[in-house]
């Protein structure tokens, strides 16, 4: 992975504290919107790791595969990104 840990870890740590409290707010019959907003605040944190690794991903490894001479290379990494970003718009 090129993205920088330091930047990602931290993120995907808040994330999964999120998620145990969530859990516990579920099994504590918390009010609806109450989950609903924290599980909102949990994937906003996922997608910024997300948008990290990706931004990382373009700059590193498809632009390296872009400057090659390797065809398939650069192939295999434009088709992942056109799946990557098929997948995102679900």
């Amino acid at each position: 992975m090129r993205a920088d840990k330091n930047k990602v870890e931290p993120l995907l740590k808040t994330a999964r504290g999120q998620v145990d409290a969530i859990l516990k707010m579920v099994e504590d019959d918390r009010y609806c919107i109450d989950i609903i907003n924290q599980l909102l605040a949990a994937e906003a944190l996922i997608k910024k790791a997300r948008k990290v690794v990706l931004k990382a991903h373009l700059e590193g490894c498809v632009l390296d595969a872009a400057c090659s001479s390797d065809t398939e290379d650069r192939t295999e990494k434009l088709d992942e990104i056109i799946k990557l970003l098929d997948k995102m718009e679900r």
